[in-house]
């Protein structure tokens, strides 16, 4: 079985090493993005199976790339999980309405984001 090919979109260098090896260690293909821009290009260019997307980013917010991405119809089916330290229900609600997949916010558990990538890598 090919490895599931996950994209981290995230500007915290330590956020994207510690997802890096905790999906790596977790038989997961990983690809990095340190703004919306690269996020968008390697998105497009690399078609992942799921993408873990920081709201707040350099370049083209969080917001705009998922919005981007889920109203292209080569790319809407892609799972996007928002991941972010922006917890009020308002930024989950324009989370969903730009077409994420799920929300999760940081500080976070490892196990139930990892949970929540397997159930949305079931539904592809």
């Amino acid at each position: 079985m090919d490895k599931k090919r996950i994209l981290i979109v995230d500007d915290e260098e330590d956020i994207l090493n510690l997802l890096k090896f905790r999906l790596e260690a977790n038989s997961y293909e990983v690809l990095i993005a340190s703004d919306g821009q690269e996020g968008l290009n390697k998105a497009r260019n690399e078609k992942p199976d799921l993408v873990i997307l920081d709201l707040m980013l350099p370049k083209i917010d969080g917001y705009k790339v998922c919005r981007m991405l889920k109203f292209d119809e080569s790319y809407k089916n892609i799972p996007i999980i928002i991941f972010t330290a922006k917890d009020q229900k308002k930024d989950e609600g324009l989370g969903k309405e730009m077409g994420a997949d799920a929300y999760v916010t940081k500080p976070f558990e490892p196990e139930m984001l990892l949970e929540k990538i397997r159930v949305l890598l079931r539904k592809t």
